[in-house]
């Protein structure tokens, strides 16, 4: 984790941007009520929430995805390092430097885990010495990886398709990562060792991470700022250790209360929302 001190400093740039966006899908299904966050530079930024609460809509309007998808941001904006970037092409962000690491663990299944991870590296110009020298720093986060270098990569496990595509995104060298459901379908134990490493190379490279995760305790841990999205609209946000110790987040996300574990079953709507919205 950040110290104290560095968490200030981490704080005083923001590279991202998003500002009161509205994402509408097939022109009629609204799914993003404007969203607004910050990522501030060298952090971990956690965007929290339950499924279809509009997380992987609000990385795929930061990455410009949402075409293929037939959805669009109808309203606000996006800047990254203070340019207005939501209509930017794809592959102009990816030089950027903004790399998305999509929920599912894509990746080219009849490729070997290797040439997996070159393909990351094809936007890059600066010579074969620094790709083998990133390609070397990859399989340092992820051994696994070295050992299977030469498998297909659709033949490899859940967890190691993971570790492929936090490593493609390596590859190219970014300055932030979109990481999406990273411990989507993946043992708890596997789940900490993913976070780890997304710690590791947050600290030790200066990767800046905006991280959207179901798993709320596992994010606040190693998170250090987090929003928290319910039907397409942020309801709180604050210091990850704030969350963390915040009744309403330990009532409704992490499963705990001053009685007990209670689920959202167990709790009217009425007295959520009003507890979200007082």
């Amino acid at each position: 984790m950040l110290d104290a001190a560095k968490t200030t400093d981490v704080q005083a740039e923001t590279l991202l941007e998003v500002n009161n966006i509205e994402v509408i899908y097939n022109h009629v299904i609204l799914v993003l009520k404007g969203v607004s966050l910050t990522v501030p530079k060298g952090g971990i930024t956690a965007l929290l929430g339950g499924n279809g609460a509009g997380k992987t809509t609000t990385l795929k309007a930061i990455s410009n995805l949402l075409r293929s998808e037939r959805g669009e941001v109808t309203k606000g904006s996006v800047k990254y390092r203070g340019d207005n970037v939501h209509e930017a092409d794809p592959a102009d962000l990816v030089r950027r430097g903004v790399i998305q690491v999509m929920e599912g663990r894509h990746c080219f299944e009849h490729l070997t885990v290797e040439e997996n991870l070159l393909t990351g590296a094809y936007t890059r110009t600066d010579g074969g010495a620094n790709i083998a020298a990133d390609l070397e720093m990859v399989y340092n986060y992820f051994p696994r990886l070295k050992d299977r270098r030469k498998s297909q990569a659709g033949y490899t496990s859940g967890g190691e398709q993971q570790m492929v595509a936090m490593g493609r995104a390596l590859m190219s060298r970014p300055e932030t990562v979109l990481l999406d459901e990273p411990s989507m379908g993946l043992a708890p134990q596997l789940v900490e060792q993913i976070f780890e490493i997304v710690k590791s190379i947050n600290e030790k490279e200066g990767v800046t991470f905006l991280l959207a995760e179901q798993n709320t305790n596992m994010a606040l841990k190693y998170a250090h700022y987090g929003y928290i999205l319910e039907s397409g609209r942020i309801v709180m946000d604050g210091p990850a250790a704030e969350l963390r110790e915040n009744p309403d987040v330990k009532e409704f996300y992490l499963g705990m209360s001053e009685e007990g574990r209670k689920s959202f079953r167990d709790v009217r709507s009425y007295r959520r929302r009003k507890r979200w919205l007082s």
